[in-house]
């Protein structure tokens, strides 16, 4: 009994880091391009946090006056084009 529970505890000790939770990434580092992700949060209409298809979590802001997050919800699947860190236009690929 002593034996197993402290495999229990070595073992979640040792998965404890890893399950911790995704890694933050700066917009500015993410590549220009285009990207599809889950919408964990709406900051406010400027300002949404997502989590990108590598498990990256980030904060994306608006790039043009245009673009509006209250129209999108938490766990939306949006796909995204990104310039310099910023949305120039995004796509709501969840049927609502």
């Amino acid at each position: 009994m002593k034996r197993s529970l402290s495999l229990i505890v070595v073992t979640l000790g040792l998965l404890g880091p890893a399950a911790a939770g995704a890694a933050t990434v700066s917009p500015t580092a993410i590549p220009d391009g285009t990207y599809t992700v889950k919408v964990e949060k709406i900051v406010d209409s400027k300002h949404v946090q997502v989590v990108m298809d590598n498990g990256s979590e980030t904060t994306l802001a608006a790039g043009r006056s245009t673009v509006d997050f209250s129209k999108i919800q938490p766990a939306d699947q949006i796909k995204v084009s990104l310039i310099q860190g910023t949305v120039m236009v995004y796509l709501d690929l969840t049927s609502h």
